[in-house]
């Protein structure tokens, strides 16, 4: 009896002191601190900056610091890498903050492809870059929608029935009834 009741109150103590030592959970998210407007700056970060100068100081934390982090390694690129960066600066900025997030999105689904699917988007990225200017515009352009014969075979490409009935879809009403 008195070994049960010995048990118990230290189960009891146990459960009571268990919240007391937990660790905090790994989820907790710890905040960017706060990073400098852009009167803050250096001559130098400005210069490097300066196509994000009308977006900077509505900028979050994390992305301020992720473009003092590129404006740190700029004197270190080449000349190259230096005038892409800017280049791809100016059509940063030149992005509606919807577009922003869609890039955003279409990243992060990049990221989390397996490395066969994105060798295949990186292979289909750099055939399309390769791509004269208006062959680019054409590529852009919405696939004209399928013919009604087209699309009802797609939805349903092994039914003789269809077939049919898409073939006589597209031609005149006849007076005679299909015979089964």
């Amino acid at each position: 009896m008195a070994t049960r009741r010995l048990i118990a109150g230290l189960a009891i103590s146990l459960a009571l002191a268990g919240p007391l030592k937990a660790e905090p959970p790994t989820t907790v998210i710890i905040g960017t601190p706060p990073q400098p407007g852009w009167s803050l700056l250096s001559t130098q970060q400005k210069i490097i900056l300066a196509p994000l100068v009308g977006d900077w100081d509505q900028m979050e934390n994390i992305r301020r610091k992720k473009w003092l982090g590129i404006a740190e390694r700029f004197p270190k690129m080449t000349p190259e890498e230096q005038a892409r960066v800017q280049e791809r600066m100016r059509e940063w900025a030149a992005l509606t903050p919807a577009q922003r997030a869609k890039v955003r999105d279409s990243y992060k689904e990049f990221n989390q492809l397996d490395a066969d699917k994105k060798l295949a988007v990186k292979k289909k990225w750099e055939a399309y870059s390769s791509l004269s200017e208006e062959e680019k515009v054409r590529a852009r352009q919405p696939k004209a929608p399928p013919t009604e014969a087209a699309a009802a075979t797609i939805s349903n490409p092994n039914s003789a029935s269809t077939v049919t009935t898409t073939a006589t879809a597209s031609s005149p009403p006849s007076n005679e009834t299909a015979k089964p």
